[in-house]
């Protein structure tokens, strides 16, 4: 069983989603968040999940990535999972984790990267959207796709109604991925998702 750590600055969704779904590929051992009352960190206390909060404010980000680094190793973390963590982590964060490392963004990357991609998409008139888990690499929502799941995007979609029902795939795709990637059945090698 696989040492996961899960990076929060909201409410917890996904990490519920993750909390539930924990098997004998994963455990959730930490969750951390950069802001203090996240819900999230209710979540975790109610799973009887070890919670940390590491502020930001005031130091640098290679400062604050260096705590949050001593903190995973502390507490024996095998894979880190960023769920709405809300901070653009360092190169050097990122380096030191790669390939255990992972986000969930709510578009069929490489399509939508950054932010405000509901009102994009449908400024766009696309009819399909949807999630993708990516591994974390140190360009923004760049990382190899390791799963993705595709919704409608209907003519009367609001960006509120569309994250919502992307919202809702998001919670099935992220703990398959994330088994994937604790069974081995995907790695990050030369710059790509390997599917074993």
């Amino acid at each position: 069983m696989r040492r996961v750590a899960v990076l929060v600055s909201g409410r917890g969704s996904n990490l519920q989603s993750l909390i539930e779904a924990a098997d004998a590929s994963y455990n959730v051992v930490l969750v951390i968040s950069n802001t203090p009352g996240a819900g999230g960190l209710e979540k975790a206390q109610a799973a009887q999940i070890p919670t940390l909060v590491i502020t930001h404010g005031g130091k640098t980000r290679e400062v604050f990535d260096a705590e949050l680094d001593a903190a995973l190793r502390a507490a024996g973390a095998e894979f880190v999972v960023l769920a709405g963590f809300m901070r653009i982590l360092s190169d050097g964060f990122v380096r030191a984790w790669q390939g255990r490392l992972i986000n969930i963004h709510p578009s069929l990357l490489p399509a939508y990267k950054g932010t405000k991609v509901h009102e994009r998409v449908i400024a766009a008139g696309e009819t399909s959207s949807g999630a993708s888990v990516h591994f974390v690499v140190p360009e923004l929502d760049a990382g190899p796709v390791i799963a993705q799941a595709t919704v409608p995007v209907h003519s009367c979609d609001t960006p509120e109604s569309l994250a919502e029902r992307v919202l809702e795939v998001e919670h099935k795709l992220y703990p398959e991925a994330l088994k994937q990637l604790a069974k081995g059945d995907v790695i990050l090698k030369n710059g790509q998702a390997v599917f074993g």
